[in-house]
């Protein structure tokens, strides 16, 4: 015999349900009620397992209180049996505990050699030019990498825009930049270093620091800011 929550989910098209939409898109294309309602799994009788879930982070005004809440505040609400209300609470804290894993094993960059080390292996035996910036947190930490282009640096390509939005949307407290001389010499150019010049000035802008620009060449590397570049 179906259920009225059911029959409700039967209405919805199945390629706007949650969990189909995280199988096709991946979990970071959902919104945080989407997600909640997927741990949620259903509604009751006078709501939706939607309807519940965007009730739930009203009462919470949104992610933020809902790090410390407790079962008892949980299953206080109409609606959270003790099964909802511990399923929300595992989720948050295996959240937590990845969350604490990553930064513990995060790679802390404190000097241009330790920025070298991290990507030598990889960019010295690359047959283009490939542009990386590595985003860092408070504590010099890896928080994210990307390569922002491959091909020669260009000041028109490589624009600050394309650089610091990765930035902002990592909340990243500085980066590092760097691209490799396939040639195997590190010896920067002027281009290099025109480019380096604008991404610093874009970065105070911002209020995003431009620690260094390393030129990786075969086993060997350059850094701008040790030449005075920064």
């Amino acid at each position: 015999m179906e259920t009225t929550e059911m029959v409700r989910m039967k209405e919805v098209p199945k390629r706007d349900r949650p969990r189909e939409r995280l199988v096709e898109f991946g979990p970071n294309h959902l919104s945080n009620q989407e997600l909640l309602a997927i741990l949620f799994g259903t509604g009751n009788r006078q709501e939706n397992v939607y309807q519940l879930a965007e009730r739930v982070l009203r009462h919470f005004e949104g992610l933020g209180q809902l790090r410390e809440v407790t079962i008892e505040e949980l299953t206080g609400l109409k609606g959270i049996g003790q099964a909802k209300g511990v399923i929300l609470l595992a989720a948050i804290e295996l959240g937590k505990r990845i969350h604490m894993y990553q930064e513990k094993d995060r790679y802390i960059i404190r000097s241009p050699d330790d920025g070298a080390n991290f990507l030598m292996e990889e960019m010295c035996q690359l047959k283009q030019e490939h542009f990386v910036v590595i985003f860092l947190n408070t504590k010099n930490q890896v928080i994210h990498r990307q390569t922002i282009f491959i091909g020669s640096l260009n000041a028109s390509i490589v624009h600050p825009r394309e650089v610091f939005r990765e930035a902002v949307k990592r909340s990243a407290a500085s980066i590092i930049c760097a691209h490799n001389h396939p040639s195997g010499d590190p010896s920067p150019s002027q281009e290099d270093i025109h480019v380096t010049k604008r991404l610093v000035e874009s970065g105070k802008v911002i209020g995003i620091d431009l620690l260094d620009h390393l030129i990786i060449g075969d086993h060997r590397f350059i850094s701008l800011k040790e030449k005075g570049y920064l």
